[in-house]
């Protein structure tokens, strides 16, 4: 059994930033392969970023690649994602997600993770 809890979000200017952590509690702590995902209103869920469980390899969708940074702290049992230059296409419901297996290294489908936080809003203005 494994539960996340995502905090962090907010509302901020275009250009501004924001870090949202992802706290995983569980038998498998932080040691879990996690990914990012974001849903804006009238879209389907879109896969944001990935890490995988030992923290050495990461992925990122086209858009936000440059400007987001996945990391995770095993001592804190949290994974976080700093967004930088954030734009107004930005704005959305942000979800982490962790998954049994390991391979592959970071998933980019929703349906092959196996657990899911409630969700950390972030709205940019411009």
């Amino acid at each position: 059994q494994v539960q996340l809890v995502e905090s962090g979000g907010g509302l901020v200017q275009a250009g501004g930033s924001l870090r949202l952590s992802c706290a995983v509690a569980g038998r498998m702590g932080t040691s879990s392969p996690v990914g990012w995902f974001r849903q804006a209103p009238g879209k389907e869920r879109e896969f944001v970023s990935g890490v995988n469980w030992r923290g050495d390899i990461a992925e990122y969708h086209d858009s936000v690649r440059g400007r987001f940074t996945i990391f995770r702290d095993d001592a804190k049992n949290t994974v976080y994602l700093q967004m930088n230059s954030l734009e107004p296409e930005d704005t959305a419901v942000y979800t982490c997600a962790a998954r049994i297996s390991r391979f592959p290294p970071v998933e980019a489908i929703p349906g092959r993770y196996d657990y899911w936080g409630q969700g950390t809003q972030v709205t940019i203005s411009s």
